[in-house]
């Protein structure tokens, strides 16, 4: 037994009406219970995708890693593990990711038996990492992030976390100030390197046009009349939606969680639901209640307004919109990605908002097509100018599975002490 497990056995009694709450479905795969997969015959690489956002920034790496090597996809959410089956059923193997209790995890690997692991973005848990040191198996952190606010509550703890860090065999940070922060938290630098992020590469460029007809049909959206799409929005969003969108505008909301597409509805006057569609003439509310149509939403809009910005989240991503050549509104808070913000608004491609000003900018976005056009026109250079990391990392994560060398990595080597309080 680890010294971690009473641990997160006292937090799981105090966190269980939360659990309980939220009716989390297959437990025994949580604790590691599930069959045992075939052994392959070339090397079994794991890849971990905590949910949805995660999985789908692992749509151009997966075709390229499933090509050399046995490709395990684990998450931990229900979301992420029915997109991930969406995705990916046809060509990797979908399992739920377990708690981090030791037993679970000896019991995960010994039926998974990966040669190598990544980890999308973080998910360092200290028995799951230990337990891989133990079994010689490397483990990788891909489109590695570690933002400001998570970097203070890790540090605090680097005194019990050094080691988990210090046992990575390769982390891929999306930019210097992360790489410097998994530094500072006892990765060795020789192991690091700068990738931009994964989600550049992601998104696609168009969709099927019967598939987003068919979505527009549904729900009774009239293509004569313009369309705001919300996108991942939290609490408080869809009526601030609702009340800044101009008289005639349609409005599609997609709230992030599933949990809160009752909310949502109850703060769209007569809106239209996916789920159960009931189309009418004069509709113009509209609540997408389903996972996996978002692109699809997307392909439709006239405008982008992305959620969890405007309030005390730390935004939602916004390149998929963008390589679609949409124009996008995001809130001020987005620190969950400020590379990619940044980007588009030095790009032109994408404006900063606030509650106060959204309903002027949407009024100024839709009375001006020419505008519009110029910011998609313009999103879609920025992402497509971006593209290529996906095949870097793969090469990376295959030497490692197959226990090649790590390709040194000695241009990135920079003190972390220099940059890991920078905010990202």
């Amino acid at each position: 037994m680890s010294i971690l497990d009473p641990i997160y056995l006292l937090v799981a009694l105090a966190t269980w009406p939360i659990w309980r709450r939220r009716a989390r479905a297959d437990w025994p795969a949580r604790f590691g219970h599930a069959d045992r997969l075939p052994r392959p015959d070339r090397p079994r690489l794991l890849v971990h995708a905590v949910s949805v956002g995660e999985i789908n920034a692992l749509r151009t790496l997966v075709p390229i890693l499933a090509e050399a090597c046995d490709l395990v996809i684990s998450a931990t959410t229900d979301t992420g593990i029915a997109r991930a089956r969406d995705l990916y059923a046809d060509r990797a193997t979908i399992v739920r990711y377990p708690l981090d209790f030791s037993r679970s995890v000896r019991r995960f690997l010994d039926r998974v038996r990966p040669d190598a692991v990544a980890l999308v973005e973080l998910e360092l848990w200290p028995n799951f990492i230990a337990e891989c040191a133990r079994r010689k198996i490397p483990v990788a952190v891909i489109n590695g992030r570690l933002s400001a606010r998570s970097f203070r509550g890790y540090r605090l703890l680097r005194p019990f976390l050094r080691r988990t860090f210090a046992r990575l065999a390769l982390c891929c940070a999306q930019n210097e100030t992360y790489r410097a922060r998994f530094c500072a938290m006892g990765t060795p630098s020789d192991r690091t390197r700068v990738e931009p992020s994964l989600k550049w590469d992601a998104p696609p460029t168009q969709v099927p046009h019967e598939q987003a007809q068919a979505l527009a049909d549904a729900l009774g959206i009239d293509p004569a009349r313009p369309l705001v799409v919300g996108a991942s929005t939290a609490e408080g969003e869809e009526a601030l939606l609702h009340e800044a969108c101009p008289p005639g505008v349609q409005l599609l909301c997609a709230p992030r969680r599933p949990e809160r597409f009752d909310e949502a509805a109850r703060a769209l006057p007569a809106c239209v639901r996916r789920s159960s569609p009931d189309p009418r003439p004069d509709a113009e509310r509209f609540l997408l209640d389903t996972i996996g149509e978002l692109t699809l939403a997307y392909s439709l809009a006239d405008v982008v307004v992305l959620g969890r910005s405007f309030g005390n989240l730390h935004g939602s991503d916004p390149l998929e919109p963008a390589a679609l050549g949409k124009p996008i509104l995001i809130g001020p808070a987005h620190d969950d990605f400020r590379d990619a913000v940044q980007a588009l608004d030095e790009a032109e491609a994408l404006r900063i908002s606030t509650r106060e000003r959204l309903d002027q900018d949407l009024r100024e976005l839709l009375e001006d097509p020419a505008r519009r056009t110029r910011m998609g026109e313009a999103a879609r250079r920025c992402v497509e100018s971006r593209r290529g990391v996906s095949r870097r990392v793969a090469e990376m994560l295959l030497a490692l599975a197959h226990h090649e060398p790590r390709p040194s990595d000695s241009q990135h080597r920079v003190s972390p002490e220099r940059v890991a309080e920078k905010p990202a």
